[in-house]
């Protein structure tokens, strides 16, 4: 992420219409407090982690990412996500997505 982007937004999120704008950073505010909280991985089923370990709700931001704004917002997500929690979170939500449209782990 260059200095522009980290003073302006990603692209991808500066491009979008006030309304989605909102909606993508209040989505990527959960997904980094999700990381925090619980991570986008278990080893266990259960609770917030669906059969495939995947946490429920970061999986469902995604779905909601790439409805608006397909596979380039999800990166733009991802690189916020990679900035705040580091590279071992980021590559934990790579697999969390791996169903999700083109995204590729």
């Amino acid at each position: 992420m260059s200095v522009f982007d980290t003073i302006f937004g990603d692209p991808e999120i500066r491009k979008l219409d006030q309304h989605r704008k909102q909606e993508v950073n209040k989505l990527i505010i959960q997904l980094i407090d999700i990381g925090v909280r619980d991570d986008y991985l278990s080893l266990n089923p259960g609770g917030p982690f669906d059969i495939q370990c995947h946490h429920r709700e970061a999986k469902d931001i995604g779905k909601r990412l790439y409805e608006i704004g397909g596979v380039p917002l999800m990166l733009a997500a991802r690189k916020q996500v990679k900035r705040k929690l580091k590279a071992v979170m980021a590559e934990h939500l790579d697999y969390c997505w791996k169903d999700i449209g083109e995204w590729q782990v």
